[in-house]
């Protein structure tokens, strides 16, 4: 989509922090940071939310969550714990129509947020 941000990082049209990219997804950290680690992990296809998610396209979700996996070993917080966050949808505060998982890290985190 040529208006979508998450593809213009894609296509290096913006320039972005890139930690990670395969041929898949590709991870980059947070231009507004939450938590010191702080990174997102968003597939090369343009998939606007879940809800667009078929047979077709449903392995990409495996993909990610590998990747956030290696990635959290890589910057250490593994050990102690992250926060996996994804928003789907206006009301569930996506603001980004390319599907996108949050990584954040290196803080305590509590439930509910706040």
């Amino acid at each position: 989509m040529s208006d979508c941000i998450f593809c213009k990082i894609i296509n290096g049209e913006i320039p972005s922090d890139i930690i990670y990219e395969d041929d898949k997804v590709i991870a980059f950290n947070d231009v507004n940071p939450q938590s010191p680690v702080h990174f997102l992990v968003i597939p090369k296809e343009h998939i606007e939310s879940l809800n667009h998610l078929d047979h077709e396209n449903s392995y990409l979700i495996e993909h990610i969550f590998l990747v956030i996996s290696k990635l959290a070993k890589e910057t250490g917080i593994d050990e102690k714990g992250y926060r996996v966050v994804h928003n789907c949808g206006e009301n569930g505060g996506q603001t980004v129509p390319h599907i996108h998982f949050h990584v954040l890290g290196s803080r305590k985190f509590s439930w509910p947020p706040g």
